[in-house]
Parts: C-alpha cells; structure tokens; sequence
C-alpha cells in the first residue's frame, strides 16, 4: 500500500495558476477532490487504502496550500484545473469529490471533461434544510462583505456557523495553533461558495451528466444531507444512491473506500 507523503509535484492549469498535487499507486486514474476549509491533504487518508487498485491523485486547490491563485475567479477555472489534472493522469480518470468539493466535480462532469465515472460524498445542497435557501443567501451576503473588508477570521466563523458548529467550539477553535491555517484559506470560502450555486440541487445541469454518478450518505448525517444526497442521484440519467450506516459528514476512509474501488472497478 503506498503512502502519501505531501505535495511533490505541480502542473499549471489552463490560465498558468500552479497546481500542487500528488499520485499513489497503480491503476486506473481517481482524482480525490476536498471541500471547503481543506487542502488535499485532507482527502489523503482515503487515497492510501484506494491505492491498493488505482493510481489516485490528490491536490490542493486553487487558493489553499501550495497551490497558487489567480484573479478573478471562477467556477470554470477549477474545471480547467480538473482538466490539467485528467492530463497530467494520462487523459482519463474518475473523479470524486466531498461535501462542496462534489458539486466541482458534478460541474466538471457536466462540462464533457473525459471523465469515466463520477462519486460523490454528501454535497450539501440545501434544498432539504429548514430555511436553507435564505441561510446560504444571507451567508453569501455576509461571507462576500467580511472577505471584502479583510475581516478573514469572521469569514471563518461565519462558515463554521454554516455548518452548525456550536458557539463554545467555534471560540475554542479561535483560540487554538489551527486558527491561523484556517484563517490562511479563508478566501477560498468564497470559491466553494461559488461553486454550489443558489445552493439548491441544479437538476437541469445534472440531467446532462452522461457519466454515472454515486452519490453517498451518511446514516448519522443530518435528514436533510441525506435527501440532498439522494436528489443528486435522482437528477442524474445514470445516478445512484448509497448509504453508509453509522457515517457522519466526517466519513471514515476506510467506510467509503471499499465503496469507491468497487464503484470505480465497474
């Protein structure tokens, strides 16, 4: 089983922006996609079990850890991130992405990249949430004028609220060694913010995904994530649903990789 040892290696995407990536093992191409508050390093426990049948790539994305960044941003350059990556991997590979990092890889499927199959783990559209269309409207709002005025610790807390993160842990955190790392990539909130949209499950762009797509669960997560997870299997010609008893947002590699390499062996 090969070991991930951090960032090694870089490519420029379409515009020049350096990408800073990683490959283990051998097989056909996955590329593991992280969501927001993360760098690849993040999604590196799930591409050593995976590592075992494929070659997996991780990378940090546009705007976080040592990857580079160029202004003015858009959902489009992250595909053409996706793209370089797909080349760098030999022209074809699978995506999957977590949380807000599944709705990239949807859009990249959606855009015709040469993808062969597509997973992904709880991408938090908010169609199912109480008032959840005018939690992330009012989030956007307040996300846009805190990065804005430079405020990158209130951008920060402002996601951690998002998520329902209790005040007495979101003061802990300001308070300990992480904070300035979260800080760090603050900006890139904005960024996953762009790529989920309105926030709501885009059915029409789903609906001309020509790929299959797994879309995968927690038992444990909130209702609402899992019925978002399921409406994204529902929207996609050749979707399907999974979930995995017990699991949280916070998913256990070794829960989803098995799931993963049997999904991605078909």
């Amino acid at each position: 089983m090969a070991v991930f040892t951090g960032m090694d290696k870089k490519i420029l995407s379409r515009d020049g922006t350096p990408l800073a990536y990683e490959s283990t093992g051998q097989g056909p191409a996955v590329i593991l996609v992280s969501g927001a508050m993360s760098t690849g390093g993040t999604v590196a426990p799930l591409a050593v079990p995976l590592s075992d049948r494929f070659t997996v790539l991780v990378y940090d994305r546009r705007g976080r850890g040592e990857s580079g960044d160029t202004a003015p941003y858009a959902v489009e350059r992250e595909v053409e991130d996706l793209a370089a990556l797909i080349g760098a991997a030999g022209g074809e590979a699978c995506l999957h992405g977590i949380s807000s990092g599944g709705a990239l890889v949807l859009r990249a499927a959606a855009s015709g990249l040469p993808v062969r199959r597509v997973a992904v783990y709880e991408t938090p559209f908010a169609d199912f949430s109480e008032h959840g269309a005018k939690r992330r409207a009012e989030y956007t709002e307040n996300l846009t004028a805190a990065l804005a005025q430079g405020r990158r610790g209130d951008a920060v807390e402002l996601f951690l609220r998002l998520v329902e993160m209790p005040d007495e842990m979101i003061q802990g955190a300001r308070r300990s060694p992480m904070w300035p790392g979260m800080e760090a990539v603050a900006p890139s909130l904005a960024y996953d913010n762009a790529v989920l949209g309105d926030g709501l499950v885009p059915r029409d762009r789903l609906a001309s995904v020509t790929v299959p797509v797994l879309a995968v669960a927690g038992g444990a997560s909130p209702e609402w994530l899992q019925e978002a997870t399921r409406a994204v299997a529902e929207a996609v010609p050749e979707g399907s649903y999974r979930n995995l008893a017990g699991q949280t947002h916070m998913v256990d590699p070794d829960a989803l990789a098995p799931v993963l390499a049997d999904y991605f062996t078909r």
